[in-house]
């Protein structure tokens, strides 16, 4: 490519002479003016490649103030021409960062190498500055904080990031002491930390920071980091700094802990699980025998009133035990499609009766909201809690906000959410706020800052219990003084999903088929045996899967039906019906739980040769389940 020179030259002879000397060579002259005003017009028209400029020029610009304006505002190359100069003129003219410098009278020869050495020099210039362009690009979009320091230790740059951490802009850091702009200590001890640039200019090694360090800003704000720092090495390998990498780890921890919150109510949950559904087996056996004595005992009995409250506490342990398994989302639910807007609408007054007079109600429900797949009941709950929750820590007149909208999420590993649009509910309140200290033990089964009696603790752990079994998550934002927030996201309802119960009615149905009765404890197994007797079926019993396979291969003739419990030991139930249906055919059953099981609520429902019993179960809700399976057709 042929170079681009501007001749800036008062003397007429001279000016021709550098004008046909560079065409020989082969350059292109766009112009030759005498003054540095004229000098500077066309350069800004011309961009040439070079400027030929002579020191002293007529008029009141000379050419070492026309060079130092061209160089400034256009970044063009500048080479003097001058037969002499005085020292103060040739200092002025050395500030200028001349790219060359000819004596006249020049020769073709020197003026050539003069010319070439300048326009090399110039493009080797403007390719370091197109490198420095991307690097500092590079630099000011990257997430992380990054700091330079020269071998004394000392800031020599700062990008964006790490002047936002710092609260130090380079301007101001530019030789000060690392250690002033990156202060830091350990969050646990409050001790300072040796800064690691310290370590790198002493070793010449990569070194990195500790565990829990906070770095804090120049207005004493904390922002927790992690950070490593490297040497930087002259082409002899000797250090002549430092770079620092740092970034807030804010988030990090958050979703850290947010892992660790899910991993201690899943383990939490499946404690509870465990333990409810013992204790279902144990109201099964209460409630029917109390049931029993009820109806045997006549009404002047003196028993009477004792057998009621039997029963009423049965109840309230039975509703007690159905929290427990909604936390760890093991309830057996009738999920059906719902629209979340029409729920809280049928609950508004509800509601508004719950939070009193001196509270406000505040609905903002998003439009075309479109479906969910959970239990009228379970999100009436879920609303329930929440906004008595809210009201409680109320001091005062205040105001609880539902609100809801189509939310769209991207894959979030922590809260197990898939990318798509999802169903949001938030309940927000003005009250005191809770702490950040107990934040992430508010869902947590039987916690509450409330005082004795006024609270059981499993309010948000059964709120939470139920978000999880519907496949969402729920995440609480709170301020001390500022109120608290707690948002629900649920996954929309691709198809209705409907359980159907056994219709329950007043006498119990009869038969004379034969049953299998499969059930591990005992005292329903012999509850459950009683009943099905007395209603006039055969009975053939078994404690285990395994124990069913060879009472049924004993049997020669037809098992009509199968009862049996879900969850076993040894052989739980669908292992045992896959065995019996590979030796018999199909069969009819009548699955017995107090423990969710997805595979099985999908086979039960819609089916006209199966169902699901809920434990603790009344003694007519067996009966009816087993008649009514058995007179539907296949």
């Amino acid at each position: 490519m042929v170079a681009r020179i501007l001749i800036v030259e008062d003397e007429a002879i001279v000016a021709l002479d550098l004008r046909t000397r560079l065409t020989q060579f082969g350059y292109v002259v766009v112009e030759a003016v005498s003054r540095g005003d004229a000098a500077i017009v066309a350069a800004e028209s011309h961009r040439p490649d070079l400027v030929l400029m002579d020191i002293r020029l007529q008029g009141p610009m000379d050419g070492v103030e026309a060079a130092e304006t061209i160089r400034n505002r256009f970044r063009l190359p500048v080479v003097y021409l001058t037969a002499h100069a005085d020292e103060a003129t040739v200092n002025r003219a050395r500030v200028t960062e001349p790219f060359g410098y000819i004596l006249k009278p020049f020769d073709g020869r020197e003026l050539r190498t003069v010319i070439e050495m300048a326009l090399y020099k110039h493009e080797a210039e403007k390719k370091l500055r197109a490198s420095e362009r991307r690097f500092a690009t590079t630099l000011a979009s990257i997430g992380d904080g990054v700091i330079a320091t020269d071998k004394q230790g000392c800031v020599t740059f700062m990008n964006p990031v790490a002047e936002r951490l710092t609260g130090w802009i380079t301007a101001e850091a530019h030789g000060i002491a690392l250690t002033t702009v990156f202060n830091i200590c350990n969050e646990e001890t409050r001790k300072i930390v040796v800064n690691p640039v310290e370590r790198v200019l002493e070793l010449g090694i990569v070194v990195g920071l500790a565990n829990h360090t906070i770095l804090v800003r120049r207005d004493g704000e904390e922002t927790p980091i992690d950070d490593c720092a490297a040497p930087i090495h002259d082409d002899h390998g000797a250090v002549t700094g430092a770079v620092l990498i740092f970034r807030d780890v804010t988030n990090h921890r958050r979703i850290e802990e947010q892992l660790r919150q899910s991993q201690k109510m899943e383990a939490l949950g499946q404690l509870a699980g465990g333990v409810a559904h013992d204790f279902n087996n144990m109201l099964t056996v209460i409630l029917n025998y109390t049931q029993l004595l009820l109806h045997a005992s006549g009404n002047d009995h003196p028993w009477k009133g004792f057998l009621t409250e039997i029963r009423k506490a049965g109840d309230r342990s039975a509703d007690l035990t159905r929290r427990l398994l909604a936390l760890c989302r093991k309830q057996l639910a009738t999920p059906k499609t719902q629209d979340l807007n029409d729920v809280i609408v049928q609950t508004e007054a509800m509601l508004r009766r719950l939070i009193g007079e001196n509270n406000v109600l505040e609905l903002r429900l998003g439009e075309d909201l479109g479906s969910i797949l959970c239990e009228a009941g379970q999100l009436e709950q879920i609303l329930m809690n929440l906004v008595v929750n809210a009201r409680d820590a109320i001091s005062g007149p205040g105001k609880i906000v539902i609100e809801t909208r189509n939310e769209f999420v991207e894959n979030d590993a922590v809260f197990g959410l898939a990318e798509g649009t999802y169903r949001m509910l938030r309940i927000s309140d003005n009250g005191h706020g809770i702490p950040a200290a107990i934040l992430d033990r508010v869902f947590e089964p039987f916690f509450t800052t409330k005082e004795v009696g006024k609270g059981t603790g499993l309010g948000l752990a059964t709120v939470y219990g139920i978000v999880k079994q519907c496949r969402g998550s729920i995440r609480i934002d709170s301020k001390v003084g500022q109120g608290t927030s707690f948002t629900i996201q649920l996954p929309p309802a691709i198809k209705p999903g409907i359980i159907e119960d056994a219709t329950v009615t007043t006498e119990l149905p009869k038969g004379s088929e034969t049953v299998l009765l499969v059930e591990d404890e005992a005292a329903i197994r012999e509850l459950s045996r009683q009943l099905l007797l007395s209603c006039g079926y055969n009975v053939l019993e078994a404690e285990h899967g395994e124990r069913a396979l060879q009472v049924a291969r004993e049997y020669a003739g037809k098992i009509d039906i199968v009862v049996t419990d879900v969850m076993m030991p040894v052989m739980n139930a669908t292992t045992m019906l896959e065995k019996l249906r590979a030796e018999r055919g199909e069969l009819k059953v009548v699955f017995v739980s107090g423990y969710n099981n997805q595979g099985i609520q999908m086979e039960t429902s819609g089916s006209a040769t199966s169902t699901y019993l809920t434990k603790p179960f009344k003694l007519s809700d067996l009966a009816q389940a087993v008649r009514s399976i058995l007179d539907a057709k296949a």
